[in-house]
């Protein structure tokens, strides 16, 4: 996982072999950003697991993975230098401003899926409206009958999908998805009917379809408001026959599956205007449930929290961390745009930053400290008189992200003097920054200015 800012972004790594990190565009993990060199590092995976740095200038930093201790706050850095060292999952990478950590893999994003099902399942009994739902989709579950979901994008379309899945007599035949938006229109027709050989260029041999391998159990076409035209009229033609003939033959073969569809899209509103096929929208609506967006059932954010945190640290082989009462409250009063797939990532980010053993606001990102709504007197008074102060990150102190920061910053500067000898233009253009910058963060740190030595008499 890289983390630079507020980008999240995630590299799957091979069992064996190498990769290389750095800016350049031939880097199996690349990174753009001017602070990491174009060949920064290498990563071997094996029967241990090892990092190497090859951009000789800069470096780069382990923060070894945090203790359970939490009246330590002791940051332990170790820095290489055109040398390479053993690493441990849950270790934390430093190179410039990016953060790299290498976790486990999840054992599929089905196993997180059913993970927030549970979570979502478990905090539905609380919120009223989350209640009734649930209620409904389970009741569909054992019947037949096709089921459209509503909603926002990351609001957990897919996790209801799958647990009315889980709950209909279809449970042991498999659960196939397909997002409808993800692939052009003629390779979205060979996944969803499957092809014959030379059908198409490229089709080597003949292929299933995705209803036609969901036999016996649940076919999931998320995004199905996105489907061209076209392929809506053979998905109809689907529907009402239960038949389906791969692309390329003549022969129509039987299917045995059950149709569960989602879009974040108003596919009521399209099939009037023609943008969708009304015929269509009827038959996938056998029953339609809208899911509500995160930010109006809020008595789901904290079980939630729980889930994603706890898959996080299993991820980073780390201690289960706890989450402070104040970074509960933000995370309650977040408005989420992005639902729970937001609140998953922002969740695992708090997880890697976090050194001590208690997530707090200076953990999650200055974008949801910033837009977090401010409750209470102060912000009654605040909104009486017309002025809404929002929360920023400055509200929160620096904490030990901070303290890191400028650890991280120290370290390399006193390295950097050390190796030319306390020649401070040379370790300016070792650091990439100009000398009197240097000379300000010498005087920031509290530093000693490297002193010139001085000329014999005569000389």
């Amino acid at each position: 996982m890289v983390f630079l800012g507020e980008q999240i972004r995630t590299f799957d790594l091979p069992t064996a072999g190498e990769v290389t990190i750095g800016r350049g565009e031939a880097n199996a993990v690349r990174i753009d950003d001017p602070s990491v060199s174009r060949r920064h590092a290498v990563l071997r995976m094996g029967e241990r697991l090892e990092i190497e740095d090859l951009s000789g200038s800069n470096g780069i930093f382990i923060r070894e993975r945090a203790r359970s201790d939490p009246g330590n706050e002791t940051l332990s850095m170790r820095q290489l230098v055109r040398r390479k060292a053993d690493l441990a999952i849950g270790e934390r990478i430093l190179l410039g401003t990016a953060s790299l950590v290498v976790r486990h893999a999840p054992q599929g994003e089905v196993l997180d899926l059913e993970s927030a099902a549970r979570a979502s399942a478990g905090a539905a009994r609380r919120d009223p409206a989350m209640h009734a739902l649930y209620e409904q989709a389970m009741r569909a579950s054992r019947s037949p009958i096709s089921v459209l979901l509503l909603g926002e994008t990351g609001v957990g379309k897919e996790v209801l999908a799958r647990a009315i899945h889980t709950n209909s007599p279809r449970a042991k035949g498999p659960f196939l998805g397909i997002n409808c938006a993800a692939l052009a229109e003629s390779l979205l027709e060979s996944e969803l009917f499957g092809n014959e050989k030379g059908a198409f260029t490229g089709a080597v041999a003949a292929r299933a379809g995705l209803f036609e391998a969901g036999s016996g159990g649940t076919v999931f076409l998320d995004e199905v408001g996105d489907l061209p035209l076209s392929t809506q009229g053979k998905l109809l033609r689907v529907l009402e026959e239960r038949m389906v003939t791969r692309l390329g033959s003549t022969r129509a073969r039987s299917i045995d599956v059950r149709f569960v569809a989602a879009t974040n899209r108003d596919v009521e509103g399209d099939s009037r205007t023609g943008r969708f096929r009304s015929d269509l929208y009827f038959r996938l609506a056998g029953i339609s449930l809208a899911i509500p967006p995160l930010r109006e059932r809020p008595a789901e954010v904290e079980l939630l929290v729980e889930t994603f945190v706890a898959a996080a640290c299993r991820g980073l082989d780390r201690a289960l961390l706890l989450v402070s009462a104040e970074a509960l409250d933000l995370l309650r009063r977040y408005p989420w745009p992005g639902n729970v797939r937001e609140l998953r990532n922002v969740m695992e980010r708090a997880a890697v930053l976090c050194a001590g053993d208690t997530i707090l606001p200076e953990h999650l990102p200055p974008s949801l400290l910033g837009a977090a709504t401010p409750v209470g007197a102060a912000t009654a008074g605040a909104q009486a008189a017309g002025a809404q102060e929002p929360l920023s990150v400055s509200d929160h102190g620096g904490g030990d992200l901070q303290r890191e920061i400028k650890t991280l910053e120290r370290a390399r500067i006193t390295a950097a003097l050390e190796r030319c000898a306390g020649n401070q233009g040379k370790a300016a253009e070792l650091l990439g920054i100009s000398r009197r910058t240097l000379v300000s963060r010498l005087a920031e740190f509290g530093l000693p200015r490297p002193r010139k030595p001085t000329s014999s008499a005569g000389a």
